[in-house]
């Protein structure tokens, strides 16, 4: 007979397991809930930094600065990926608003092909402003959302220090 295939977890367990249990776990280390919400506020704002392969190195250097949890904050880089995919074309074309420049193609790969081909400097001028533009409005939403995210996280984490003491 052979055996029953395991039943896949449900999502609350996946949560409890692979986010809860760890911050349990930092809280019982003696990390406060204040660092921890500024840990977690810190990694979810900066990994939606509208440049890919950036946020990797900053959440180092800010964890590094502040003497914050390097494994947690990456973690929360990590995770917060697919917003951060989302968020660029936002991010960029908000940019090109905020500056009042042309908006240049980004969806297009044979026009973004064919811009590259006819001139490749301008190419990079063009798409360089771009990001340049994103990362403006990132940085004036930045502040922001983390004071809001580290507002909303110490309560949570003070209960969850609580129960968990």
């Amino acid at each position: 007979m052979k055996p029953a295939a395991p039943h896949p977890q449900p999502a609350s367990r996946w949560w409890q397991r692979r986010v809860v249990a760890p911050i349990k776990a930092q809280l019982r280390q003696g990390i406060t809930p204040q660092q921890i919400a500024l840990t977690l506020a810190a990694g979810s704002v900066i990994g939606i930094l509208p440049i890919l392969g950036a946020t990797t190195l900053l959440c180092a250097l800010f964890a590094l600065v502040l003497r914050l949890n390097q494994p947690v904050i990456q973690v929360v880089n990590y995770l917060i990926y697919p917003a951060q995919l989302a968020l660029l074309l936002p991010f960029y074309r908000a940019g090109e608003k905020l500056f009042g420049a042309d908006p240049v193609p980004l969806l297009s790969i044979t026009e973004l092909s064919a811009r590259f081909w006819a001139a490749p400097g301008q190419f990079f001028i063009d798409y360089g402003m771009v990001a340049l533009y994103g990362v403006a409005v990132w940085a004036l939403l930045a502040p922001l959302l983390a004071g809001t995210l580290y507002v909303m996280l110490q309560p949570l984490l003070l209960a969850l220090a609580r129960r968990t003491g």
